[in-house]
């Protein structure tokens, strides 16, 4: 890893090392938390959890061929290397940040309220039509996950793609020192981690930290049928480009026309140029997404061609309107979060799947003081939907469901407290020929449900 020699790397994290002075000069391979991820030549930096402290494994790794480890105990002398640090934490940004700087390579930076997942995807998609794109595996996108994501940068990468999510304030501007954007792109300012921020506005303010480190010849890329977007005309002299579906600047989507489950088709204007795309994974929302690509392609200089290619390449992730044909009943897997925008997304797209319509829809965390009303208002709007049966499960859910109950009395809607209840009944309420959505935030490990319906038979 270039110029990551444990020299360095002590230099940069303000450690102390302790070895023989040959190795001092020796470049690392590779830096990994997880101890069956360490490989001969790799540093291991060992991190505090709540039920696992990392630092027991360290002589473990060591003996596999590690090069170094850091720690934060004051270990004597040993056989190896190690850097004594305050915080390996701490150490590990520090250490992503000076690693970034020497490679040079452009960041494309990724934050926002809700899709920040499938954005990052469908960015990443367009972009390797003309680069080579190391992009965020996963979510991992917090104080951890970014290093750990640009520790996969090599010198043959040509741009990155990279996730940042947040809770509170001062995150966001943590993350932005690790990463450094040249490209910022927020998707929108909704409703989530109101417990710290409080207010859209806190979110506003919160998410754009991400503008903290932007240079001067920088871009900044935003939704701008964001209420909230829309207001920020000017970042350190950088006019912002738009994107967006009732906003025709920038970059703009007309013609739309969902595919059913196969998709939705669009065409995309910017400037003079346009054209026609389908995107294959459902609901409007991914409108934006594609959008959002091709704002980021044109500026680092495809052509309308490629994007189109980019986005009709793109590939959905598992827990993330992932439709997985099972027997015959087709399953959403929408389970990795949740929160009311994204909720009411994915109701919308089940409306135009085939056969029965079933959604299984479970708590949402992180909403704050006005949780119950936000659970009582996914429950009208479900009620709402053209959708067949309605299954809510969780404590907050009961909320969903009796507000479900109160608007549609005639429609099929079940409750269950708990997860385990619903997964006893499921067999009892699914038939062959339905489609079922399956959404909750992560805390609520839905994945279980998507499991029991992919391997209970068909009645």
């Amino acid at each position: 890893m270039k110029n990551l020699t444990l020299k360095n790397i002590a230099k940069v994290c303000g450690g102390v090392y302790v070895g023989s002075p040959e190795k001092k000069e020796q470049e690392v391979q590779g830096i990994v938390t997880d101890s069956r991820k360490v490989e001969e030549g790799f540093l291991f930096v060992p991190i505090k959890g709540a039920r696992v402290d990392a630092h027991d494994f360290i002589d473990g790794v060591m003996e596999k061929g590690a090069l170094c480890t850091l720690t934060e105990r004051g270990l004597g002398e040993k056989s190896f290397p190690y850097i004594k640090v305050n915080s390996s934490l701490q150490a590990v940004k520090d250490i992503a940040e000076f690693y970034l700087k020497q490679l040079s390579i452009p960041v494309v930076g990724i934050t926002g309220s809700v899709g920040k997942t499938s954005t990052k995807e469908m960015i990443a998609a367009v972009l390797e039509e003309k680069y080579n794109v190391l992009k965020t595996k996963g979510n991992f996108n917090n104080e951890l996950g970014v290093p750990l994501t640009v520790f996969g940068l090599r010198p043959d990468h040509e741009i990155a793609v990279l996730e940042m999510g947040i809770s509170d304030f001062g995150e966001m501007h943590r993350l932005a020192k690790i990463a450094r954007p040249d490209t910022c792109l927020i998707t929108n300012i909704g409703l989530c981690h109101l417990e710290l921020l409080k207010s859209r506005d806190g979110i506003l303010k919160a998410k754009t930290e991400i503008f903290d480190f932007l240079e001067s010849d920088g871009h900044v890329i935003l939704n701008g049928d964001d209420d909230k977007l829309i207001t920020v005309r000017d970042v350190k002299g950088i006019k912002p480009l738009f994107f967006g579906i009732d906003n025709h600047q920038g970059v703009w989507a007309d013609e739309i026309e969902s595919k059913g489950l196969k998709g939705i088709s669009c065409r995309i204007h910017a400037g003079e140029e346009n054209f026609k795309v389908l995107i294959p994974i459902p609901g409007r929302h991914m409108v934006y997404n594609a959008l959002a690509g091709t704002a980021v392609g044109l500026t680092y200089g495809m052509n309308m061609e490629e994007i189109k290619k980019g986005i009709e390449s793109l590939q959905s992730l598992s827990g993330r309107f992932h439709i997985i044909e099972t027997g015959n009943r087709t399953i959403v897997d929408d389970c990795y979060n949740a929160n009311p925008v994204s909720m009411k997304a994915s109701l919308d797209v089940l409306q135009d799947a085939l056969g029965r319509r079933v959604a299984i829809l479970g708590d949402m965390g992180e909403l704050g003081k006005e949780e119950v009303e936000m659970h009582r208002e996914v429950g009208v709007y479900a009620a709402a939907r053209d959708i067949d049966k309605i299954i809510c499960v969780g404590e907050l859910a009961g909320d969903m469901a009796e507000a479900a109950r109160l608007a549609a009395p005639t429609k099929d809607i079940v409750y269950f407290a708990e997860k385990e209840s619903l997964l006893e009944a499921l067999p009892e309420m699914i038939r062959d020929g339905d489609t079922i959505l399956v959404k909750a935030s992560h805390f609520m490990e839905f994945e279980k449900v998507v499991e029991t319906l992919k391997n209970f038979p068909c009645n």
